[in-house]
């Protein structure tokens, strides 16, 4: 099931916060929890015992660290937690990747084991490890109510696209949470302006990528199109998806974690970082960077910190050599920027342009489906091999596309925010608030009726 859906929409969501409001406050996380459950499984019934197993894994090894006499009990609790989690992430997810690998490097035809990808489990492994990282340390206290655990591990709203919300974010919330119709109004708010992201932005822009792979016409510009409405299309489906799973926590008396800060308005690479995906990495600092020593070693170990986290990150995010190649590339820009302080001297629209510009290119390696593939759209982009600048259809699509083009460009900025805020401090601001909430909906209720495009992309992951 997904957000972006009539059943969820007008099925799912209103039985689950009718119960969700109906029933005593403390049995509210069973009902989550139940709900959440049925949430996930229901497009992979089968898939629901890895879920189960991964709660009963973490709450166990919670239960032993806690018990654990010495630092050495506790440290054995957790590796073994650790391999147990990393190992089901490897055997679902990477496990393909390396065989085929080994295949390549080898000339032998070691078969394939075609596991189906469980949805999220990139997500919701890495907030279990949160778990008991922070148990471990001292950072959180030890989760003793297994419906509470299984609330905070299956919680529907980011269950399957993050924001990843580490167990210390929630902990209090866990255990008693406040409800408001202001909190209700501004969560309501946030998961609307989430799904009109989603069905009127990304989904549209998706389907010009898809366009652009069947189109028979190549162009430098059309490739040009691609990319950018690519890049455009990964920022909308994502942060899409997190305004929702942050909206539908608040009306929940949860407060999730911001994923996204306007990441195409930096005017460096450090920056975009800070702003993109800032629960991943966020995660991969506090648990993966700092414990190898940060900055705060040699010049050499530094770099292959450095280096080792991007290829992590690119890895997380798919089991493919243009993944690698993408963290390996933000990992040199990284360094480069480290290693040319001139770089931060230049005026700031040129900043803001080669962040833009590395931005695009990094993301059509990201979406390529192969390394073969990802060359012929980069010699598409600049030309090579005699590709015509202009077509026909390239024309078409430009005249059909720009208004799209337009709102999603000025969408990726702050304006519509501050417009928002300035309306809504106007006499008529709550009824200009629910009027265009209530059109928003109906229009991405037309989309969705109409069955239109509609994939999301990070369930890949």
């Amino acid at each position: 099931m997904v957000f972006s859906s009539i059943p969820f929409l007008y099925y799912f969501l209103p039985v689950v916060l009718g119960g969700y409001f109906l029933v005593p406050q403390r049995l509210r996380n069973g009902w989550l929890l139940g709900c959440s459950l049925v949430f996930y499984g229901w497009g992979e019934p089968r898939l629901l015992g890895l879920m189960v197993f991964t709660i009963l894994l973490f709450y166990g090894c919670g239960l032993a660290m806690n018990r654990a006499q010495s630092k050495r009990g506790k440290k054995l609790w957790l590796t073994l937690c650790v391999v147990i989690s990393l190992g089901l992430l490897g055997v679902f997810k990477y496990a393909d990747f390396f065989i085929e690998s080994f295949n390549a490097l080898t000339g032998l035809s070691v078969p394939l084991l075609r596991l189906a990808l469980p949805v999220g489990i990139s997500f919701y492994t890495f907030q279990c490890l949160s778990y008991t990282i922070d148990l471990y340390r001292g950072n959180a206290q030890v989760q003793k109510n297994i419906v509470n655990f299984g609330a905070y591990v299956a919680m529907f709203p980011q269950l399957i696209a993050g924001p990843i919300v580490r167990y210390v974010d929630v902990e209090r919330q866990l255990r008693q949470r406040q409800h408001s119709w202001e909190e209700a109004r501004l969560g309501l708010r946030r998961f609307l302006v989430g799904l009109g992201k989603k069905v009127i932005l990304a989904d549209n822009f998706a389907l010009l990528c898809k366009l652009y792979r069947e189109s028979g016409e190549k162009t430098v510009v059309f490739s040009w199109m691609y990319a950018i409405a690519f890049t455009l299309n990964i920022y909308f489906d994502f942060s899409g998806y997190s305004d929702m799973a942050i909206g539908l926590g608040r009306i929940l008396g949860f407060r999730f974690p911001e994923n996204f800060r306007y990441p195409y308005m930096s005017k460096s690479v450090t920056e975009f970082w800070r702003r993109w995906h800032m629960t991943l990495g966020g995660w991969f600092r506090d648990y993966v960077y700092i414990p190898m020593g940060g900055n705060r070693v040699s010049r050499g170990r530094w770099i292959g910190n450095i280096l080792t986290v991007w290829m992590l990150t690119g890895l997380w995010h798919g089991a493919a050599w243009n993944f690698v190649l993408w963290g390996l590339l933000f990992a040199a820009l990284l360094l480069a920027e480290k290693a040319v302080p001139a770089l931060g001297r230049l005026p700031g629209a040129l900043r803001h342009g080669y962040v833009m510009l590395a931005v695009v290119l990094s993301f059509v390696l990201f979406n390529a489906g192969s390394l073969s593939q990802a060359a012929g759209d980069f010699q598409c982009l600049f030309g090579l091999g005699g590709l015509p600048l202009f077509g026909k259809e390239t024309g078409y699509y430009l005249a059909s596309y720009a208004p799209l083009f337009a709102l999603g460009i000025l969408g990726s900025t702050p304006l519509p925010c501050r417009l928002g805020e300035r309306l809504e401090k106007t006499r008529l601001g709550g009824l200009l608030e629910a009027g265009l909430m209530t059109g928003l909906l109906l229009v991405c209720t037309g989309y969705l009726v109409d069955g239109s495009f509609s994939p999301f992309l990070y369930f890949r992951f």
